[in-house]
């Protein structure tokens, strides 16, 4: 089997958010295929990324190796962009393109609540399939330089627990995923608190999952300091 054909599609399997980030991190530096972007610049990627976190809110949550996290309340105000819309007015301004909140909560030009359709979907009947939301609008998005990643989001009631897919159509896995995974795992929290049912397993596919060559040094870096830590434990 040829090396291109090995990474149409990979799987990583974990418990926690920080764990698969991490994982995700190590799959497509180690395995992933060099190709060139629209940007001009190299990255490593894997086509057909599936992540499974089987513990959304499992221990730790937070990557201490994510060092964008690390910068003080970049977190808070990123989950506070796609769950509040502090952002959405820059959206009505003309200012930014689009925010996740928007598209999810408001999506225009009717801006129709699609989480409240999910939250209402799934009261009526648990097992439904049809309860999703999605953000891509062809007519904003297919000319742009900076389209929406997230298309779409499948959520389903199984064991009186809350499932949640989404579905992404490019990624950078070092600087966005993990920021990525918490706001989408708190969004999938609020939901099953509206539901009055558990949090349960939250899978994550990204149709390109990459790392940009601009950051191929801090990953190494990354790497590095996993390795030694794993060496500390062992001694």
């Amino acid at each position: 089997m040829s090396q291109l054909n090995r990474f149409f599609g990979a799987l990583v399997r974990a418990r926690t958010i920080a764990e698969a980030w991490e994982k995700a991190i190590l799959k497509c530096w180690s395995e992933g295929i060099e190709v060139p972007t629209e940007y001009g610049e190299k990255s490593k990627e894997i086509l057909g990324l599936l992540i499974v976190v089987e513990e959304p809110f499992g221990e730790p949550r937070i990557h201490r190796g994510d060092l964008h996290v690390a910068i003080k309340d970049s977190l808070q105000k990123y989950i506070e962009e796609v769950l509040e819309g502090t952002l959405d007015w820059a959206v009505k301004e003309g200012k930014i393109h689009y925010t996740y909140h928007e598209r999810l909560f408001n999506y225009p030009p009717k801006e129709i609540d699609q989480i409240k359709y999910i939250i209402e979907k799934l009261s009526k009947i648990r097992f439904s399939r049809r309860a999703q939301a999605v953000t891509w609008i062809p007519e904003k998005d297919m000319w742009v330089d900076s389209p929406p990643c997230l298309q779409r989001v499948w959520c389903t009631v199984r064991g009186n627990r809350l499932v949640m897919h989404t579905s992404w159509r490019s990624r950078d896995i070092f600087r966005a995923m993990h920021m990525n995974m918490l706001a989408m795992t708190e969004l999938q929290k609020k939901i099953a608190d509206r539901l009055g049912v558990e949090v349960g397993p939250y899978l994550d596919f990204s149709n390109s999952a990459h790392i940009y060559e601009k950051s191929y040094g801090e990953v190494e870096r990354f790497i590095s300091v996993l390795k030694k830590k794993k060496l500390g434990k062992r001694a």
